[in-house]
């Protein structure tokens, strides 16, 4: 690679760097949860929280960190997560997936990101959230 080929996404931590290393993942994460916090589109998702909204923030940007090729910083603290799984007590369908995903696409765009590395992480961030959905549907209706 030479300095005019475009970085790999999702090769080594070229993801965590175009995201800003682990400043830039923090802040991406605390303006994604102040927006989810103030913008009533986004009312239904952000009350699944926790009162303690810290403990969210810090949750996704340290597992942020870890699956954009960085420090598995949420692995440290708080041990291993399969995301379908820690999500299976809320509920999550098409409507609540979306509002995730605008709520985070709108707060990337915000971002002193490379445009070619917005649509990556938005198109990689569909993959977990579709995967929350679709497990819960398939839930058994008796677990929710």
């Amino acid at each position: 690679m030479t300095d005019a080929d475009p970085p790999q996404y999702g090769v080594g931590d070229a993801s965590f760097q175009a995201a800003g290393g682990e400043a830039g993942i923090f802040k991406l994460v605390n303006a994604f949860f102040d927006r989810m916090g103030s913008d009533e589109r986004f009312a239904p998702i952000y009350a699944m929280h926790p009162d303690d909204i810290e403990v969210s923030r810090d949750k996704l940007a340290r597992f942020l960190c870890g699956w954009l090729g960085g420090p598995k910083l949420y692995r440290e603290k708080y041990g291993s997560i399969s995301i379908p799984r820690a999500h299976e007590h809320l509920a999550i369908a098409t409507p609540e997936r979306d509002q995730w995903l605008t709520c985070m696409t709108e707060t990337v765009a915000e971002q002193a990101f490379d445009p070619a590395f917005r649509k990556y992480l938005m198109e990689q961030l569909f993959v977990p959230a579709e995967g929350v959905r679709r497990r819960i549907a398939e839930l058994p209706k008796l677990k929710r």
